[in-house]
């Protein structure tokens, strides 16, 4: 596998940042990319909310990026807020795709076609290792998660529907 099989690895790559790729084997009837993702990676060294997953929001015409554990769903109301928007709504996958440069289920908060603000849920912080989309469906990254708020200009905030 070349080391930069995905604009996401080629930016880790880039940036000099430890990282590492894991991969498994995805259904492509699977529906729930995220849920997938903790089936195959969650285990004894790995809890589900480690995993997160990469939700583009769009305000308007203005779109940016959301990243929360897999098991969480997302508080639309404290990610506008966190990004000093207004009010905020899930973006159109056709919208999504065409601004991170990534399909549905592979996308990742690096790498991206064209860079969005983003907010990375603060729980985070509380992880020596996070794993996000690695930009193809059934590859992750594991990374530190400074490096991840550090690599995508990310604010941190508490994101979790309550």
């Amino acid at each position: 596998m070349s080391r930069a099989a995905t604009p996401a690895i080629a930016a880790l790559v880039k940036a000099g940042v430890a990282h590492e790729v894991l991969r498994y084997h995805h259904d492509p009837r699977s529906q729930s990319y995220g849920e997938e993702a903790v089936a195959a990676l969650a285990g004894d060294s790995l809890v589900p909310e480690q995993i997160f997953k990469t939700l583009v929001i769009a305000a308007g015409s203005t779109l940016a990026v959301a990243v929360l554990p897999v098991p969480w769903k997302l508080s639309l109301k404290a990610a506008a807020a966190a990004l000093g928007l207004s009010k905020v709504t899930m973006a159109d996958q056709a919208a999504a795709e065409r601004a991170t440069g990534y399909v549905l289920g592979g996308i990742s908060p690096l790498g991206q076609r064209k860079r969005l603000p983003t907010v990375v849920d603060a729980s985070a912080l509380g992880f020596e290792r996070v794993l996000c989309s690695a930009g193809k469906r059934g590859w992750d990254l594991a990374l530190a998660p400074q490096d991840l708020v550090r690599l995508t200009d990310a604010v941190t905030a508490d994101i979790r529907a309550v």
